[in-house]
């Protein structure tokens, strides 16, 4: 037992101390808290933490032993029975559990309700294969580099990335991401603009708790990413959806909502749209920082997978043509490293930067400035750049593969567009299937993806489905389908999806990707 074990003796009480001892540990045994198999303390350490003589110690096990409580190994301590004398707990034992136990509730009103979304670990039981979300393979990371680099860190710099440091992040780590945003995507970013954070997310709630006032009016993409509307939403935002189709963010519309409403901001993810993977159309960036410049808007940008663009021209950031400083960027190691990292960023005007520090020491205090030195290192080194470029080309072939595997299995009831960049595809739906039905359908046969209804604001079904490939490998992916299309005959209606070679039926036009 690693921990000190505390019982409560009473010294004035007419039971000796030894039985207190025995019945403190039984109450302990039969109320949960010490399980059969556990170790308890040697008799020595335990007579040390309770401050009486080793022979009461010593005393109180052989009670417990000769009852049955405990069991001891010749030179290999004592234990929890695991065949206890009486399983059920007595009527007193049931009152001292009712007195220790965590209570079920609590004795105090909770402020109001927060959104909850799901957990992606929980659908990560063995043998399921996951394509929702579009998250990376965490087994291409060069896991021997960022440890060495890791020991690197603790041997060269000690007591300064394991003490208090800058709660902006270690001035190693921005110092190298401003180096990177500059040259890899056209930020005018130095190591003062740049914040490091616990992952994206961090970022989007940072932001929204320095950007936001009870009852701003902030703009999102009709179907979008739910965790970062709960931050706004958490910081006190109304939002209003804006429709998406093929170019992207409707800035016509957004233009005609900043006539009715007094906007404060907009979020969107321009590089990549969540979920549908469409890439905002040149005109209409130019028009939203125009927007944002006339009326004073805060541009909020999620560019969260920036680095997997397989197709054409690799796309600018809006933050890379915004002299006004309109443009809040956010940006994440998290799709290119490992999501358990907890490496985000957040590239801003100093002012900002310095009121998410102030944030940051009321809730975090700071980063693992060990990891984000080690980090550093892997952007100074260039093994970060290989590393991206072997990414680069596994996901490309893997999103070629699982589009290859859809056509091939689900060709009658899908149809999409190859996204030029990404780590997911958006699939539409023939409308005689109910896909939230598939969905679940699909987690009996251990593949898990999102139906369209978990990306829409109104939360309305839509006959869409985002399938991630990156995680996978293609034996894998093809695997996955062979389960969705598994999945899928448990769903068919006889006389409903039309059979292959048959024509595909669609539930809206099909220049409409879903989103209005």
């Amino acid at each position: 037992m690693a921990w000190q074990l505390a019982l409560t003796l009473a010294p004035d009480s007419d039971l000796p101390l030894f039985l207190q001892i025995a019945r403190a540990l039984t109450d302990d045994i039969r109320r949960g808290r010490l399980h059969p198999g556990d170790p308890l303390p040697g008799s020595r350490r335990l007579a040390e933490t309770l401050a009486v003589h080793r022979n009461t110690v010593l005393a109180a096990y052989r009670e417990l032993q000769a009852e049955g409580w405990i069991t001891t190994r010749p030179a290999g301590g004592t234990y929890v029975s695991t065949e206890l004398p009486d399983p059920a707990p007595r009527r007193f034992a049931r009152r001292a559990a009712a007195r220790s136990e965590m209570p079920a509730r609590p004795g105090y009103d909770l402020g109001p309700a927060i959104e909850a979304h799901e957990w992606v670990g929980a659908e990560r039981a063995p043998g399921v294969l996951v394509l929702a979300g579009g998250g990376p393979d965490t087994r291409l990371v060069p896991a021997s580099l960022l440890a060495r680099a890791y020991r690197r860190a603790l041997r060269a710099q000690g007591r300064g990335v394991l003490g208090y440091g800058d709660p902006r992040g270690h001035e190693r780590l921005r110092v190298a991401l401003a180096a990177m945003l500059s040259a890899l995507r056209g930020l005018a970013a130095t190591p003062d603009t740049v914040m490091v954070t616990r992952g994206s997310q961090m970022a989007l709630d940072m932001v929204a708790r320095a950007l936001v006032r009870p009852g701003d009016v902030i703009a999102v993409e009709a179907l979008g990413y739910r965790p970062a509307w709960g931050a706004l939403r958490q910081a006190g935002a109304r939002l209003i959806p804006v429709p998406v189709d093929e170019g992207g963010l409707r800035v016509d519309h957004l233009a005609a909502l900043a006539e009715r409403e007094p906007l404060r901001a907009v979020y969107l993810t321009p590089h990549h749209q969540y979920p549908t993977t469409v890439v905002l159309a040149p005109g209409r960036r130019l028009a939203l920082l125009e927007l944002a410049r006339v009326r004073r808007l805060a541009i909020v940008e999620d560019d969260y997978d920036n680095e997997f663009h397989y197709d054409g021209r690799p796309v600018l950031p809006l933050a890379s043509a915004d002299p006004a400083g309109t443009v809040i960027y956010i940006g994440t190691l998290s799709k290119l490293l490992a999501p358990g990292l907890r490496l985000g960023f957040v590239v801003a005007p100093g002012p900002l930067i310095e009121r998410l520090a102030a944030l940051r020491l009321l809730a975090d205090r700071q980063g693992d400035h060990a990891v984000e030195a080690a980090v550093a290192e892997l952007i100074e080194d260039g093994e970060l750049g290989r590393h991206a470029r072997r990414a680069h080309r596994a996901y490309r072939a893997r999103r070629d593969a699982l589009a290859e595997a859809l056509r091939h299995e689900l060709g009658d009831v899908l149809e999409f567009q190859v996204p030029a960049g990404g780590m997911a595809l958006w699939v539409r739906v023939d409308e005689a299937v109910d896909v939230d039905a598939w969905a679940e359908a699909g987690r009996t046969a251990r593949v898990v993806f999102g139906p369209g209804r978990r990306f829409a604001f109104d939360g309305r079904a839509r006959p869409f489905a985002r399938l991630g490939f990156a995680a996978l490998e293609e034996s894998e992916l093809r695997e996955a389908v062979r389960r969705m299309k598994a999945a899928l005959r448990a769903v068919r209606s006889p006389s409903g999806v039309s059979e292959r070679g048959e024509v595909f039926r669609r539930s809206a036009p099909k220049d409409d990707m879903g989103l209005t």
